[in-house]
């Protein structure tokens, strides 16, 4: 195996597949990239088992042929030398030898068939979107995945295919996030799919917010996401996720209108007194007024007034202040509305413009 590729050509495909590589495998071929050459193409596979991730690039001057190699010391190399420069890479025995300009180094290889590799994955369904609509999906609903939580299923996000829209939605039990776009071909059913944490944050770091658009394959255990000369694939987690439907509140028809910047920089305020464990604050609401108080055990207290436009007479709920501030940061629009039922409901926060994106969060007793 050997081919030649200008530093840059390479260094972008690999920083796109180090990221899976776990610095601590089980197998020692884990903590290689498998490197395959052929039709004027490398492609460079990293895998932890849950996750894979290949890239591609072309390549001059090639000899076709597999191996795999260490991943942070190829990565490492590749970024230290300097701009512009031609790297060759030629395999032989048990060893690889890279130069480029005056550098030379020797790196030690494993078999190309001692690598997993995730091949067919049993396409039950297909669709495409554009590639900024995935990654704002994700954007505004990833921070409410749950992290290390013994319901499996809440260590992840959920893709919901439906007829001619896809929904994302994470929830940890005490928040939910919910985002919808719609997708140009309908799809033959309804499809659901739990994607793990590790696989969410990876296709998030590969998504970019351009003009492009991707290709999502829905498989029986893997999604599958193809971008360019990248293609991603997930194992899915085994589990049933929560009727999220039945947790968005029906018949919260007390709404509060209020501008979405200025409670958010009022709750950050509040939040600076608030209890360090709980981080609750409370919200008084009244005719045309939203009021934020907060306590700690010092007996510190912290209240800011918020101009409101309110279909309520009196009301006060406790929520947990991160909670409020992440669904603020992941909604876009100038105004939002506070949906509430009562004073031990949970509130559901949304848009002024729009319902694409919804976010659910429990009450706190204070």
């Amino acid at each position: 195996m050997r081919f030649s590729i200008q530093r840059e050509a390479l260094l972008k495909p690999l920083q796109q597949v180090v990221g899976v590589v776990e610095r601590r495998q089980t197998l020692p071929v884990l903590a290689n990239l498998l490197v395959s050459v052929g039709n004027g193409q490398v492609a460079l596979t990293g895998t932890d088992l849950e996750v894979e991730m290949v890239a591609r690039a072309e390549v001059q001057d090639a000899e076709p042929g597999e191996t795999t190699i260490p991943a942070r010391k190829l990565f490492d190399i590749c970024r230290a030398l300097p701009d512009g420069v031609r790297i060759e890479l030629k395999h032989a025995g048990e060893k690889a030898a890279l130069s480029a300009g005056r550098s030379r180094f020797t790196l030690a290889t494993l078999p190309a068939g001692e690598f997993p590799v995730v091949e067919n994955i049993e396409v039950v369904d297909r669709v495409t979107l554009p590639e900024a609509s995935l990654k704002d999906l994700m954007e505004r609903t990833a921070f409410a995945m749950a992290h290390q939580d013994v319901r499996y299923y809440l260590n992840g996000m959920l893709l919901d295919l439906r007829e001619n829209s896809l929904r994302c939605v994470a929830t940890d039990g005490h928040r939910l996030a919910l985002a919808e776009t719609g997708v140009g071909e309908a799809a033959a059913a309804r499809r659901q799919l739990i994607i793990p944490r590790k696989g969410v944050l990876e296709l998030q770091g590969l998504l970019e917010t351009g003009d492009g658009s991707v290709e999502l394959e829905f498989g029986r255990n893997h999604l599958r996401v193809r971008r360019g000369d990248v293609q991603f694939t997930s194992k899915l987690i085994d589990g049933r996720f929560p009727d999220y439907e039945a947790v968005i509140p029906i018949g919260a028809d007390k709404e509060v209108r209020v501008v979405r910047d200025e409670f958010r920089t009022a709750l950050q305020r509040a939040a600076i007194l608030s209890n360090e464990k709980y981080r609750g604050v409370k919200l008084d609401i009244s005719p045309n007024k939203l009021r934020i108080v907060a306590h700690n055990p010092e007996q510190e207290e912290a209240i800011e007034e918020v101009e409101a436009r309110t279909s309520v007479g009196e009301l006060s709920v406790g929520f947990n202040v991160n909670y409020i501030l992440d669904a603020l940061g992941a909604l876009r629009g100038e105004d939002v509305i506070v949906c509430l039922r009562d004073g031990q409901s949970s509130c559901l926060l949304r848009s002024a413009e729009s319902e694409q994106s919804r976010h659910v969060i429990m009450p706190l007793r204070l």
